[in-house]
């Protein structure tokens, strides 16, 4: 029987996908079901399958207890999710086209890129290249939709300091969460300038690749293979797959959506460094192609001069002649420099766990830094892959502690405002559907709900 794909899809990270067999799917530990409708709502169906993928997540940590209490709670997330689905239909609320497909691409790249080849990724799900595309454009399209509704209806919601408090002490006792020890820093970031004599050699170099492929001498993917510093395309012969307008930088995009199939671009500059692209397929707004990077070098000389420079400025901190925030001001090439170097957590706040630094920071010894203390220059790669020295500061240490107001009022406020945002679509929930078809299976009318679905 065909395999089932349980797509997890996160706004942050992309989720292993993993194939499933239907008949695999239970309502108890023994009995073997197959797919079915369980639920509509409006014209917006749940299948079985859908429960299933997600119990199977529950599963793998809880074990069995509780089955059919999970097997509940995820089908009214999913019954939640639908009555948004059906209200921005009937509203009309807009997810365009391009933004569906580029969204689709980046998981098709990412689902490619993890098995290795289009043909490993079929056997691995059981379908096609373009069915997958099918699959991923329907499910992508109905959940940016629920995530439009969602905002619309939470954009106004606030919490007071009041509130904050109240959701807090509503905690029972024994499960006020703990959090593990967090750590401030700031950096200061030194990059060094790229000489002149390295950019032209850098593209001298591309020109003649360039020259070798017009004339027929070599093929494109086979210099990306052996020259691109591209290291996620390289082993594919530069190919990047299909895009649509708004996924790379401006000047590639410029240059890659003006050339013809087959048609090699002259040598362009971004961020990144310097490309050459050719032009292999169009499928409707998307194009795919591929190129050769490659970047122009830091001398040795200019990185060791940074390495010195950032390795006196932590001494002359160290010794009180000035102050990191000063001089991160002063001699930072980070954008941070504004805030005196001080890190913001990707995720919002500046508080990071031991591990986190551990992965931003290889070599430094966060264990063993005290609030105040420098560490020394240390080699890095910057986003866009160049060459830089960076210092570091621990700004504050927050050992482990058991949640309170006083020291994690900010993690307790997006919490309460969570839980606020939750309670309003909640609330939404029970008057829309009132007012809409609903029907749910006899083989969970016996479900213990949060809301009183209505049936038909």
């Amino acid at each position: 029987m065909r395999k089932l794909i349980a797509f997890f899809l996160l706004a942050s990270a992309v989720l292993p996908l993993t194939a499933q067999n239907v008949t695999g799917s239970t309502l108890s530990n023994e009995e073997p079901v197959i797919d079915k409708v369980v639920a509509v709502v409006g014209k917006n169906i749940i299948k079985l399958s859908e429960i299933e993928n997600g119990y199977v997540n529950i599963r793998i940590r809880q074990g069995y207890d509780r089955a059919f209490e999970n097997r509940c709670n995820i089908l009214e997330g999913l019954l939640i999710s639908k009555l948004l689905i059906h209200k921005g239909q009937v509203d009309s609320t807009e997810v365009t086209d391009e933004e569906v497909a580029s969204n689709v691409q980046y998981y098709i790249n990412a689902y490619e890129s993890q098995y290795g080849s289009k043909e490993a990724m079929r056997q691995a799900t059981g379908y096609t290249y373009d069915e997958l595309k099918d699959i991923l454009t329907k499910m992508l399209r109905e959940r940016m939709l629920s995530e439009r509704v969602q905002a619309g209806l939470t954009n106004t919601v606030k919490v007071t300091p009041r509130e904050v408090s109240e959701y807090f002490n509503k905690i029972p006792a024994d499960s006020v969460p703990v959090f593990e020890e967090t750590f401030e820093v700031a950096e200061i970031v030194r990059k060094p300038d790229i000489n002149e004599a390295e950019r032209d050699r850098v593209k001298l170099e591309l020109n003649k690749m360039r020259e070798r492929i017009l004339k027929g001498e070599v093929q494109f993917s086979t210099l990306a293979t052996l020259y691109s510093e591209d290291p996620g395309s390289a082993g594919k012969g530069g190919e990047l797959g299909f895009h649509t307008r708004g996924y790379w930088v401006a000047e590639f995009e410029a240059a890659a959506f003006a050339l013809k199939p087959g048609e090699v671009s002259p040598v362009i500059e971004t961020k990144f460094g310097f490309h050459l692209i050719q032009f292999i397929e169009r499928r409707g707004n998307t194009i795919n192609c591929r190129h050769i990077l490659m970047s122009p070098k830091v001398s040795s000389e200019d990185l060791l001069k940074n390495r010195i420079l950032l390795d006196s400025i932590a001494q002359e901190v160290r010794l009180g002649h000035t102050t990191f925030a000063d001089a991160a001001s002063h001699f930072s090439d980070n954008a941070n420099k504004i805030e005196g170097g001080r890190v913001t957590h990707p995720s919002g706040g500046y508080l990071f766990t031991l591990d986190e630094l551990k992965q931003l920071y290889p070599g430094i010894g966060f264990s063993s830094m005290n609030a105040g203390e420098v560490s020394n220059a240390t080699a890095m790669k910057t986003e866009d892959n160049k060459d830089a020295y960076r210092i570091v500061t621990v700004l504050r240490r927050n050992p482990k502690h058991k949640a309170n107001l006083t020291d994690d009022y900010d993690r307790i406020y997006n919490a309460a405002l969570e839980n606020a945002k939750q309670e309003k679509i909640l609330d939404w929930a029970q008057k829309t559907i009132k007012n809409t078809y609903i029907h749910i299976d006899d083989d969970f009318k016996d479900c213990n709900f949060k809301l009183k679905w209505a049936s038909e």
